[in-house]
């Protein structure tokens, strides 16, 4: 299903250790909720990957769902035990492009859309793939396998590079289109249960293959339309009457297109009833992965991460999609888990932290140092950013829908610019780049983004803001 400029339940929430990183990692979780500081084995010089010829290199496991927002952590109670629970919880987890395949490539590479090259859909083969972590790990000896959807707009027949065991699917929930290793066939049954079983029989070969694995499984779920599996069709839900966001009665401060926006509470009651009854199959099949290994004796030593590709408003402000700079369509559950790292305890994390992130930090628990350049950091150091570059672009010159957007997203405030930009099903920009609209929220006081400061504001204002410096840096990160 093609995703060109798509469309919470507010609520809280066996390989051997790696010599000398068990303390240091558990410590640095637990000071990342307050600060971030440097450690003394990063002040002693001695950084992941002098820790990484010491030990076994640990297994990787990468789910990433699609289109999942925050706060649909109901319908995963056994992922939020195990990866969460026993591992990190990242309570500022964002997409730096609220899109599929920009998410994806991010995810792969470590790098911001604008970067890597992949800003709409229909631009899969712009990402250079000796960029991907997948590339890394099948160079360093890894068993890479991936298990459900890729990139939007790749062809199904093409293999994906750098995996040497696959059943990529061409998205769909029932009896979809499928490239197992090479062989472009349809399989019968709900896409979830078959990326589980794809996935543990992977697992299984590791009882005999003695190689380190990388698994990349994600599930199509819980993207439109929601189709859940049989036994959850018509599962009960917590009920929801939405935040101060949906609707929002006065829209006036708003661009052109939320102005315009027309979904109502009840659209965005559906969406969410759907969403989290796909998600009970993706919690049923990611305790599956867990059970499996455990009876291989794996689950000490596999470095797990979960985390959305983007996130999806339920009629915030109107809107029913993602692709827009509100927090709902970038803020995404994102979780890890490493026992053998020292990360297995059940910490909180409050740094804002991205997809961007994942690559960086898969390479320094292996103890690769990456070739080329990355925008993210490795979650395994006291690193810790004061704002995050999120950014999407408009596809095409068609009328409605967000033009192309950057924002700088802080805890406590963000700083959007729309522009005169689009781009072409490639992904090459045009336009004069004017600056046509601008936000701003006040996000410890206006969580909601209910009211923006920058309307009708007098320069005085913008500037006890700080709108020019925002402004300034928002520039500087949009061509770093």
């Amino acid at each position: 299903m093609s995703e060109t400029s798509e469309s919470t339940n507010d609520s809280t929430a066996d390989g051997s250790p790696r010599v000398g990183r068990r303390g240091f990692l558990g410590a640095a979780a637990a000071v990342a909720a307050t600060a971030a500081v440097p450690t003394a084995l990063q002040l002693a010089g001695a950084g992941p990957a002098a820790a990484a010829g010491t030990a076994a290199r640990p297994n990787i496991l990468l789910i990433v769902t699609d289109d999942q927002p925050k706060h649909t952590e109901w319908a995963t109670p056994q992922i939020v035990d195990w990866i969460a629970g026993h591992g990190v919880r990242f309570t500022n987890g964002h997409v730096t492009t609220p899109l599929c395949a920009p998410s994806r490539s991010s995810v792969f590479s470590g790098r911001y859309a604008h970067n890597h090259g992949v800003r709409n859909n229909g631009a899969s083969y712009s990402l250079d793939q000796h960029t991907t972590v997948q590339r890394y790990l099948k160079q360093a000896g890894y068993r890479t396998g991936l298990f459900g959807k890729y990139l939007n707009s790749w062809t199904l027949a093409d293999n994906p590079p750098h995996f040497e065991e696959w059943a990529l699917l061409q998205p769909a929930y029932v009896d979809a289109n499928w490239n197992i290793n090479g062989a472009v066939q349809t399989l019968p049954g709900y896409t979830t249960n078959i990326i589980k079983n794809r996935a543990l029989s992977f697992l299984d070969k590791a009882a005999t293959d003695t190689r380190p694995w990388f698994a990349y499984v994600t599930p199509y779920a819980s993207h439109e339309p929601n189709t859940p599996a049989a036994q959850y069709a018509n599962t009960v839900v917590p009920p929801w009457n939405g935040r101060p966001s949906v609707p929002e009665n006065d829209r006036s401060d708003k661009p052109a297109y939320i102005q315009n926006a027309t979904a109502t509470l009840a659209d965005g009651q559906a969406v969410r009833q759907r969403e989290l009854r796909t998600l009970l199959s993706v919690d049923d099949a990611v305790q599956a992965i867990h059970d499996k290994l455990v009876a291989l004796g794996q689950l000490e030593n596999t470095l797990v991460i979960y985390i959305g590709d983007n996130g999806y408003t339920w009629a915030d402000h109107g809107w029913l999609k993602k692709s827009v700079p509100y927090s709902p369509a970038h803020e995404v559950p994102f979780y890890l888990s490493w026992p053998a790292g020292g990360l297995g305890a059940g910490t909180v994390d409050n740094r804002v932290v991205a997809n961007i992130d994942i690559a960086p930090t898969i390479l320094d628990a292996v103890g690769i140092t990456p070739d080329t350049p990355q925008d993210g950091h490795s979650l395994l150091t006291a690193y810790s950013r004061d704002h995050l570059l999120v950014e999407w672009w408009k596809q095409g010159t068609a009328a409605g829908g967000p033009p192309t957007w950057s924002s700088y997203v802080a805890k406590d405030k963000q700083y959007t610019e729309y522009y005169a930009l689009h781009t072409d099903a490639n992904g090459t920009v045009s336009g004069t780049g004017e600056v046509k609209f601008r936000e701003y929220y006040d996000l410890a006081g206006d969580p909601y983004q209910l009211s923006n400061l920058l309307y009708q504001a007098t320069q005085q204002q913008e500037q006890a803001l700080g709108i020019p410096g925002l402004a300034a840096q928002l520039n500087a990160d949009r061509v770093a």
